[in-house]
């Protein structure tokens, strides 16, 4: 396969992020975390290859994620932990749910508090 021909690499793992629904770089942007403009720069990973963030998604179509390390989310205030659970959970339940939607403008990608106006 031709370079140009595959998709985004993880530069985690090295190997293709096949689908929106398991990309980090498209879950930072739905939750305002990269700017539209970053998308085709930023790097790449699979969401288990960043489990930093992996760890706060609560829902039953993702597994779970523990860190035992100090940036573990057990480490955190709990009301921090609380509210990025729960961001990084509605952001990862967009990005599954863009998968079903008909296409759009990527304006329209990220969680209401976080859409531009355009």
């Amino acid at each position: 396969m031709a370079k140009c021909d595959q998709g985004y690499l993880c530069e985690v793992c090295g190997e293709e992020v096949e689908d929106l629904s398991e990309s980090d770089l498209y879950l930072r942007f739905i939750i305002g975390e990269v700017p539209v403009r970053d998308l085709l720069t930023s790097p790449e990973r699979h969401l288990k290859c960043h489990p930093f963030l992996a760890q706060f998604i609560l829902d039953d179509r993702f597994e779970p994620v523990k860190l035992d390390s100090p940036f573990s989310k057990e480490n955190l205030d709990p009301a921090e932990r609380s509210r990025m659970e729960a961001l990084v959970t509605r952001g990862f339940q967009r990005l599954q749910e863009l998968r079903t939607l008909p296409p759009m403008p990527f304006a329209h990608y990220p969680l209401p508090e976080f859409q531009t106006a355009g």
